[in-house]
């Protein structure tokens, strides 16, 4: 008795180590990984993703390299009070034996943004209580010596705290293979290779051998977990597959409208049937998100397509495609009609087309014949102009501006629209459609009829607004209703009175058919000449 207390006294803790991931500094994108084993030197690596990648190989190579959970030590997690097992109500209590049992296992577990992995060799009941947990290796129990007493030597016999060490088990050579994507939704993470029992004549093992059960990994679909009891199975199956599409969709390097808009047809269909089970209003609603998701995917991509979205004839082949940037451009508009520094049509037809050369950092490439294709009638002195008044910014100067080529363009700058820390700037489009509302801009203001006919700064800005004021069909104002004159006037600079005279140009240009000015409204709508250049009011 003495020499089993003895034993069972120096019975050691089971090992535990962490790989983690850590910014090396704020604003940089390198990272740390540092290993908690005294004898692993810290690696930096360029990106998150390299980091994860090194991480993930650093701790495989421990696993490949390290031995087989010990059947005898203490549960890991043991000295910290099994913190992740649920604590009965009242005060802390300490904790007592029947807290962990099962067999010694070799569990890797993370956390869900994939920034730390820790190896714990501890029992199977606390590894199961980690809701992250993958168990990578599994002690055998220990085996009893020959006998000649009358019992069996081949039969299982419970390992003792004194007795002598279990066989060490041969350990995988296939690490637990896992990743980012894995760790953050909590699946069963593929070619993780737990040890089997070697073949031999059957018997029954120990209670605490036996493996423990394991629920089927549960799918997630939209922030939702699918239940496990989910009926009918089919539903459930087909809310895990639609998941599992949806995130490799996300993975795509290019876009597919169509493809997207079959995806959230399913998941209406899917989410509709789900809501009928449980009597869910949330998912009721986001079947109802869902299929408006699918028509405006379905639109844009018959936009893209050039089909008519009923297939009834042909549909326009805009030089702006998708409902965003339409409004992306009517943002432009709108901030240019509030912060144009000088009044007149010249000078805000200037400060648009500079202002969508440096919408998104505050600066850009500017050449002579910019300025002098736009219908200017003194270029060097409204330039001269808006860099006194401090809102362009030039590094020469004015004419060395207008006389600048395409090979060696001037950098301009505009302080309004530079971004900082407190101001983001006033637009919200991205890197890659900058240029595309510049060239439709520009497409608009230099469109061959209005350029043949010589056309003023102001006829070009009502131009524009009326690509911008129209809908699908090429009416002007909502449901063809009209546009206001008030706003028409102030944005190309010109008098109420001398609007009638702007439109008769356009109608002389083509570009406007069925034109009206009453009072208060312009009605009429685009040609089909121009449709193309139309940002529709959605």
């Amino acid at each position: 008795m003495g020499v089993e207390a003895h034993a069972t006294n120096e019975r050691v803790t089971g090992r535990r180590w962490t790989v983690r991931l850590d910014p090396v500094g704020r604003g940089r994108a390198d990272v740390r990984v540092s290993c908690s084993r005294p004898a692993c030197a810290a690696q930096v690596l360029p990106s998150a993703a390299a980091g994860r990648t090194a991480a993930i190989a650093h701790l495989k190579a421990h696993l490949r390299a390290g031995p087989a959970p010990r059947p005898s030590v203490h549960c890991a997690c043991r000295a910290e009070e099994c913190h992740t097992h649920i604590r009965p109500a009242g005060p802390r209590e300490r904790p007592v034996p029947w807290r962990c049992g099962g067999a010694v296992v070799l569990a890797v577990i993370t956390d869900r943004e994939g920034r730390w992995w820790q190896v714990l060799e501890c029992c199977s009941r606390c590894a199961a209580a980690h809701p992250t947990a993958k168990v990578v290796a599994t002690a055998q129990a220990a085996e009893a010596p020959p006998r000649g007493d009358g019992f069996r030597a081949d039969a299982p016999a419970r390992a003792t705290p004194g007795g002598p060490a279990a066989t060490t088990p041969a350990f995988s050579a296939v690490g637990p293979h896992f990743s980012h994507s894995a760790a953050a939704t909590g699946t069963a993470v593929p070619g993780t290779a737990v040890p089997q029992q070697a073949s031999g004549p059957r018997t029954s093992a120990p209670r605490s051998a036996r493996p423990t059960r394991k629920r089927p990994p549960r799918g997630r679909i939209a922030q939702r977990l699918v239940p496990h009891d989910l009926r009918p199975v089919a539903l459930r199956d087909e809310l895990t597959e639609l998941g599992e599409l949806f995130r490799a969709y996300q993975a795509r390097t290019e876009p597919d409208l169509a493809v997207l808009a079959d995806l959230h047809a399913r998941k209406a269909e899917a989410f509709h049937a789900w809501a009928e089970v449980t009597a869910d209003t949330g998912l009721r609603l986001d079947a109802q998100r869902a299929e408006q998701a699918a028509a405006t995917a379905r639109l844009q991509h018959l936009h893209r397509i050039g089909q008519a979205p009923d297939g009834e004839g042909p549909a326009v082949a805009r030089l702006l495609t998708a409902p965003a940037q339409w409004n992306h451009a009517r943002a432009v508009l709108a901030h240019v009609a509030e912060n144009a520094p000088l009044p007149r049509a010249e000078a805000r037809l200037l400060v648009l087309m500079v202002t969508l050369r440096t919408a998104q950092s505050g600066v850009g490439n500017l050449v002579g014949q910019d300025i002098k294709g736009l219908p200017l009638r003194d270029p060097e002195q409204l330039v001269g102009q808006l860099v006194e008044s401090g809102w362009l910014g030039i590094p020469g100067t004015v004419e060395e501006l207008i006389a600048s080529r395409p090979e060696s363009p001037t950098r301009i700058s505009v302080p309004s629209l530079t971004p900082d820390e407190d101001d983001p700037g006033p637009f919200t489009f991205g890197r890659k459609l900058r240029p595309k509302l510049s060239g439709w801009a520009q497409r608009v203001v230099g469109e061959k009829k209005l350029r043949k006919g010589k056309t003023e700064a102001d006829v070009r800005l009502l131009a524009l607004a009326l690509a911008t004021g129209a809908d699908g069909e090429g009416r002007l104002g909502p449901a063809g209703e009209g546009i206001g004159l008030d706003g028409l006037s102030s944005w190309c600079s010109v008098d109420p009175a001398g609007l009638p005279d702007l439109v008769d140009r356009l109608s002389a240009a083509d570009w406007l058919a069925e034109a009206d000015v009453t009072d208060t409204l312009l009605t009429g709508r685009l040609t089909e000449r121009v449709l193309p250049l139309g940002c529709p009011l959605t």
